[in-house]
């Protein structure tokens, strides 16, 4: 009887460790397909999005030009769109600056004064350059600068707010 015992152990052992094994099997599976979802946007890699603002000859030197533009962020399935503008200078229609339309003060709008030669923020009575320096005012930096390059001839600029460059 002892020998009958010890063989229905076995085979309960056995079946007990195969339920195990397949539940951490089956578990295991289950984690690391979600556990992947989950992650897979660290391993994806973000495009930057670059915005074309027309031809570079459109600017003149020396005089700051607002343009509109749109951009586009992919989320999930959908692609949210959303308005936005930048202030552009150049000195020698080679090197170009964007400008982040937000007083840093504030984040009020600025607009251009053609005669003072300054940006102008109308909440609390600041000045810029134009090269976007402090002239007067409560702003505790200069303007924001986008990122920008020329690509053939045309000014392309980089306006998500992680690229951003601030001087």
């Amino acid at each position: 009887m002892e020998e009958a015992t010890q063989e229905e152990l076995t085979r309960r052992s056995f079946l007990t460790r195969s339920i195990v094994a397949a539940g951490g099997l089956i578990t295991a599976l289950f984690a690391g397909v979600g556990g992947g979802y989950f992650l897979s946007p660290l391993w994806n890699k973000k495009k930057e999005s670059w915005i074309d603002l027309g031809l570079t000859s459109d600017f003149k030197e020396g005089v700051p030009k607002k343009v509109d533009f749109t951009v586009r962020k992919k989320d999930a399935w959908a692609t949210i769109e959303s308005k936005s503008s930048a202030w552009i200078v150049t000195t020698d229609k080679k090197s170009f600056i964007a400008f982040d339309p937000k007083c840093t003060h504030l984040g009020c709008p600025y607009r251009w004064n053609d005669e003072k030669k300054q940006f102008l923020c109308p909440c609390h009575t600041a000045t810029f350059s134009v090269d976007g320096k402090v002239i007067s005012g409560p702003p505790p930096r200069p303007l924001d600068r986008y990122p920008t390059k020329v690509v053939g001839s045309h000014l392309m600029i980089l306006p998500d707010i992680s690229k951003e460059a601030k001087v």
